[in-house]
């Protein structure tokens, strides 16, 4: 009987020394799990137990799954690293729009706001299934400095990637981004790095708002633009969003659904004297230098070589996200 117990104590002592091991995580990692295997069942929660203004990495690890979240990053959780089990099958997804039941608007119908410093993500999508016809309908919305995301997604329609306020940068590396109309707006600076952009209907890729006191505004560096051939065969690469717009295509592979012309005024021949749009090296059926809209540019080598990590980046404060 003795002997009986005693198995029975060590059964119950390990079984809590399993669950305690699955619920204390590694030194600067917090992991999520929708079946409770990890420290907590959502985003929310894990970002929420982050220690304010972090002066080390926090790490939250999310298992693979569909998470159903509004997800607010504030600004005094900062240096987060999100990282996915997978961009494919660890989703972060919601459907606010402008103009629903509740009132969202642009600046509030995101699926994740990222308002910190220093964030990463990665292996995640960042989704926003409001819908074809939905109208504005934010996926990703930043406002932080420093954010670095490498293969992730951001999948929707309209406003899919808010790049929210200027003075902040921001890296993509190897991320997909799908939309329908300026699915890529604001007014941060901002570098794509082989990244691929998918547009979904005839429309623009691209609205930047750059202030005037910004050197760089949105750069693609050696990605690749596609479509959807059905109903995508008459694309713009961007238009400006604020007079100052800046946006440049590097050594950037166009399907044939982008227009000869490239680059529109949104309906005002002023903008034609501020905005800076320009082109270096451009491939496929898409790249049409002498067809583009005259205001434009195509940058000579010695102007191309200006665009790198450490020129865009470094004009505020040292930052290199390349590393």
């Amino acid at each position: 009987m003795l002997k009986t117990k005693l198995f029975g104590l060590l059964a119950l002592l390990s079984a809590f020394a399993a669950q305690a091991q699955v619920a204390a995580p590694k030194a600067g990692t917090i992991t999520v799990a929708q079946d409770g295997s990890g420290n907590f069942r959502t985003l929310q929660e894990a970002v929420d137990a982050v220690p304010n203004q972090s002066q080390q990495p926090v790490t939250i690890f999310v298992k693979k799954g569909t998470y159903r979240e509004k997800l607010v990053v504030p600004t005094l959780k900062t240096r987060i690293r999100l990282v996915g089990e997978g961009a494919e099958n660890t989703v972060i997804t919601f459907d606010d729009h402008t103009g629903d039941a509740a009132g969202h608007n642009t600046y509030n119908s995101h699926s994740v706001l990222v308002q910190a410093n220093d964030f990463t993500a990665e292996n995640l999508t960042f989704e926003n299934t409001a819908g074809y016809t939905a109208g504005q309908a934010v996926a990703l919305h930043l406002e932080g400095d420093r954010c670095t995301f490498r293969n992730c997604r951001m999948v929707g329609n309209q406003d899919v990637l808010f790049l929210a306020a200027d003075n902040r940068r921001q890296y993509f590396k190897d991320c997909y981004i799908e939309g329908t109309t300026d699915f890529i707006f604001g007014s941060s600076t901002a570098v794509f790095d082989h990244c691929t952009i998918k547009s979904k209907k005839n429309s623009f890729i691209t609205a930047a708002s750059t202030t005037p006191q910004q050197p760089f505004g949105f750069v693609f560096l050696n990605c690749k633009l596609t479509a959807d051939t059905a109903l995508a065969k008459k694309v713009y690469l961007g238009r400006p969003w604020r007079p100052n717009a800046k946006v440049v295509y590097i050594n950037t592979e166009m399907g044939s659904h982008i227009v000869p012309a490239g680059w529109d005024n949104w309906k005002n021949p002023e903008n034609e004297k501020t905005a800076y749009f320009a082109e270096y090296k451009s491939t496929g059926p898409g790249a049409n230098p002498k067809a583009r809209v005259a205001w434009s540019h195509q940058l000579t080598g010695k102007e191309a070589r200006r665009y790198t990590l450490k020129a865009i980046f470094d004009a505020k404060e040292p930052w290199n996200p390349g590393k």
